[in-house]
């Protein structure tokens, strides 16, 4: 036992030097634009609570009354005894809301990629994945046993050349719809005309497009305008825009009725809490009827984008929640991400393995509670980072 403890206590070592080890905020209070970490208020610009619902009173007053319902815990499992009318009806609102025939609840985003990929597809199989998938979509490949294949990011050729090679049994194609890391759109439309010339199925991890991306926040299979048949696995997760918590897949009867049968990580977890569906089913009606904090949000990010670009910030493509600054270097994301830190605003470094070698950067969110005096604190704050203030002059 000394022997492994010295060996993890050496590995971590070496994280820390070289820059890589990891540590956890203690957060204070609800989520929003300012919050409490170990005892001092800062500005977050690092939450996926991209339109303000984490802390809205009408989701709090919703679980409070789920909870008076139906108590605290689920139970079971949902194939025991703890799938509940709450559930049911939030997974009937889900399909509808994303025009589909079914909808399957989970804990989290990371079990309903694990559950989906593996159940679909196995052993005689192939999965083709972006290399910049989300770690869930790239471990339910692993896991699933079938041939695994990655094609260059974003690039629906790359993915023909793949589906035009030899391949016996099911071809799965998964995709992150917007990237968490970059904020880019996958080129949905090119990748499902791939996926029919070369009958395979499509699924899309919507988890940062589904109620931001779109007018309607329908998310970016809504924007390509693909019908279930054209991409039949679709995951989102409540944990993000939604404001609350666990993840869900849609898609046709047989898909979702194929989950229930053979995803073990639905099959063999705990349901979720009864009035996490309630408060969802809340959010869900926002998400429809307040188009306003969708609007806002594209204007703080066409503001930030314009001047961040005046600034001498190297961005990346995208109309999104999601804006990285590229510092290239991990020691340079970490002092600016430390520097942002000491003038009270909270932007969290992002490095490898997380993103490729040499394209560290900041990963700034923005959310529809941000308003346009905490957007300037956020600016003049990077135009005094190291380097950056530079460049200014």
């Amino acid at each position: 036992m000394a022997d492994w403890e010295a060996e993890l206590a050496a590995d971590l070592a070496q994280r820390r030097a070289d820059r890589l080890y990891r540590r956890r905020l203690v957060v204070e209070g609800p989520q929003g634009p300012l919050i409490q970490v170990d005892g001092r208020q800062l500005l977050s610009f690092c939450s996926n609570d991209y339109l303000g619902l984490a802390a809205d009173p009408r989701l709090a007053e919703a679980l409070q009354d789920g909870v008076r319902r139906y108590g605290v815990g689920s139970g079971a499992a949902h194939l025991v005894s703890g799938h509940s009318a709450a559930h049911h009806v939030l997974e009937e609102e889900l399909a509808a809301f994303t025009g589909r025939d079914r909808a399957l609840l989970f804990s989290t985003g990371y079990m309903a990629n694990l559950a989906a990929v593996t159940a679909l597809v196995g052993r005689g199989d192939t999965v083709f994945e972006d290399r910049l998938n989300h770690a869930s979509l790239i471990d339910g490949g692993l896991l699933s046993q079938a041939r695994f294949k990655r094609y260059a990011h974003a690039d629906a050729d790359a993915l023909r050349t793949g589906l035009a090679g030899p391949a016996a049994g099911r071809r799965l194609v998964v995709t992150d719809g917007v990237f968490s890391m970059d904020g880019d759109l996958a080129p949905l439309a090119e990748l499902a005309s791939a996926c029919a010339d070369h009958a395979a199925m499509l699924m899309v991890d919507d988890a940062h497009g589904l109620g931001v991306v779109g007018a309607d926040g329908g998310g970016t299979l809504r924007v390509a305008g693909l019908s279930q048949r054209q991409a039949p696995v679709l995951m989102g997760t409540l944990g993000k825009a939604f404001g609350t918590s666990g993840a869900f897949v849609a898609g046709s009867e047989a898909v979702i009725e194929t989950l229930i049968q053979r995803a073990r990580p639905y099959i063999y977890t705990t349901a979720p809490p009864p009035a996490i569906a309630v408060a969802t089913r809340a959010a869900l009606r926002i998400v429809q009827t307040e188009s306003w904090r969708r609007e806002h949000l594209q204007g703080l990010l066409a503001r930030f984008r314009k001047e961040a670009v005046g600034l001498g910030l190297r961005l990346l493509p995208t109309a999104t929640p999601i804006q990285p600054v590229l510092a290239g270097s991990v020691e340079r994301a970490l002092a600016w991400s430390a520097a942002l830190e000491q003038a009270g605003i909270l932007v969290t470094a992002i490095r490898p393995p997380t993103v490729p070698a040499g394209t560290a950067r900041l990963r700034i969110t923005f959310s529809a509670s941000h308003d346009d005096a905490q957007l300037d604190r956020l600016l003049d704050a990077l135009a005094h980072l190291p380097e950056v203030a530079d460049v200014g002059q």
